[in-house]
């Protein structure tokens, strides 16, 4: 995928029309076209990225205080319960550009995390995960 085919990359520099509700040198924020909360938005950086360990800092500063201002948008906006921000890596992410989510929640909203049915294996791993975690953190992977 290339700048001018991504989608992505279209939406932040306006190639193709989009709610844009903030914007500056690095990063466009839009309001997602599939809301999951009314002022659910998406932070593109201008630059085409995949996933999360594609970015560089300068986008990735960008992002996260993108994020913090539109948390407060929508907090002053729309009082919420809280605010939820995530975003999707690899084949979870449908838009093949980086982009982070961030919408108002509600308690009512029916927006939920489900955990995979069998995680045992995983909590019982907890120790050795850390290890060898620590090992690649180490190393500076």
């Amino acid at each position: 995928m290339n700048e001018t085919t991504c989608l992505g990359c279209q939406l932040a520099n306006k190639v193709v029309e989009a709610h844009i509700v903030y914007e500056n040198d690095w990063v466009t924020c839009i309001l997602d076209i599939a809301p999951l909360n009314e002022g659910h938005m998406l932070i593109l950086p201008k630059n085409h990225f995949h996933d999360v360990d594609d970015l560089d800092d300068a986008a990735s500063i960008e992002i996260m205080r993108a994020s913090r201002l539109l948390a407060r948008l929508l907090k002053s906006h729309f009082q919420p319960h809280g605010i939820t921000i995530l975003q999707n890596n690899g084949t979870f992410n449908d838009l093949n550009h980086y982009h982070m989510h961030v919408f108002p929640r509600y308690e009512s909203d029916g927006f939920g995390w489900l955990e995979p049915v069998d995680t045992a294996n995983a909590k019982d791993r907890l120790k050795e995960t850390a290890e060898a975690l620590v090992v690649l953190v180490d190393q500076r992977l």
